[in-house]
């Protein structure tokens, strides 16, 4: 028989302590390998910034450029090509030395960064960078949500300026979600290929098929929880069609699939939903429940109305089953962005006349 080697406790602990030391400083050292790389490309961007506007020449810089590349490609290898020199000068154009520190803090990394330098709305870019930090998204979903003009479609995006930067401040400082960070005005259900017509069962049983992918359109934080989950008043049986718990918000979330335009007696039936599961179903630490009406086709004013309603606990929005021309849709959103900024000025105007 081969000798079996014993373990004593101690030597359990002793290793387990090991590698809890090596683990660590992996960590350490990476955050701070990622933070030097950060910093590194954003003041090479700097001094090249300096020294084309410097010389305030269009056509120098780009020589520059290319002749610097080639030199610090033969010193440094690939990793400096004149592509990457360009995006360090842009770094240097879009970010503070703090901003990048920061970014760095909340393990954003390069490429991160790289795809939001492209953004040129200052409020969104800081919208998805902390996206980025809270939901934990890796740079291939950052440049989904941006293709996916993910800013343009929350409700947040709907609110003056001064309000956006007090709401983002918000979630940087408490690194806690608000609900217009996570509800939006339409959702791509592009996943769940179904046909031209289908009616509200098949849509229901698709999602349930493609779960994952549907949970992904959503946000991360959503936890499934039930289908036609059943609900009784005065011995009426009702049937929520979806309902999820968003862990960062710490709400229940029932979701009421409609196919065509929303109508107002849709958010009758959402509020008798939301009361039950608030006296029957919340738990002590919970919030109060929240709902989402998601409709086929979209009527642009009622949905903004109610987004607009920062105490209601309805939200409204459009689904797509196929996905629309990416113009088309920045159009429709740019014009429901303005619509909603309107409102939402007008609206402030009269409570300062009361």
């Amino acid at each position: 028989m081969k000798n079996i080697e014993m373990i004593l406790p101690e030597e359990n602990s002793l290793y387990t302590d090991v590698c809890k030391i090596i683990d660590n400083r992996r960590i350490r050292v990476a955050t701070y390998l990622n933070t030097e790389i950060c910093l590194i490309n954003w003041h090479v961007g700097k001094r090249i910034k300096e020294d084309v506007l410097y010389n305030q020449r269009a056509d120098y810089g780009k020589q520059i450029v290319k002749q610097l590349a080639k030199r610090l490609t033969e010193k440094y290898g690939n990793g400096w090509g004149d592509r990457k020199l360009l995006h360090c000068i842009r770094a240097a154009y879009i970010f503070s030395e703090e901003e990048i520190v920061y970014a760095t803090r909340i393990q954003l990394t390069w490429t991160h960064l790289r795809s939001l330098m492209f953004i040129e709305d200052k409020l969104a870019r800081s919208f998805y960078m902390e996206m980025c930090h809270i939901e934990h998204w890796d740079t291939r979903t950052l440049d989904q949500k941006i293709d996916g003009q993910l800013y343009e479609r929350t409700a947040i995006s709907r609110k003056p300026e001064n309000v956006i930067k007090k709401e983002l401040a918000y979630v940087k400082d408490t690194n806690q979600l608000l609900p217009d960070l996570v509800f939006r005005s339409s959702y791509f259900l592009d996943m769940l290929g179904l046909p031209d017509y289908f009616s509200e069962k098949d849509l229901e049983s698709a999602i349930i098929t493609q779960m994952q992918q549907f949970i992904n359109e959503l946000g991360s934080d959503f936890a499934f929880l039930s289908r036609q989950k059943r609900i009784t008043v005065d011995a009426v049986d009702y049937y929520i069609d979806l309902l999820f718990f968003h862990r960062g918000l710490r709400r229940l979330v029932a979701i009421d699939l409609k196919l065509g335009k929303f109508k107002p007696e849709y958010e009758g039936q959402m509020l008798l939903y939301l009361r039950y599961l608030n006296k029957n179903e919340r738990k002590e630490y919970e919030e109060s429940p929240i709902g989402l009406i998601l409709c086929s086709e979209g009527n642009t004013e009622h949905i903004e109305y109610l987004m607009l309603d920062e105490e209601s606990p309805i939200k409204v929005a459009q689904y797509y089953t196929q996905l629309p021309d990416k113009n088309l849709l920045s159009e429709k959103l740019q014009r429901a962005i303005a619509i909603a900024k309107a409102h939402y000025t007008e609206r402030e105007l009269d409570r300062k006349d009361k």
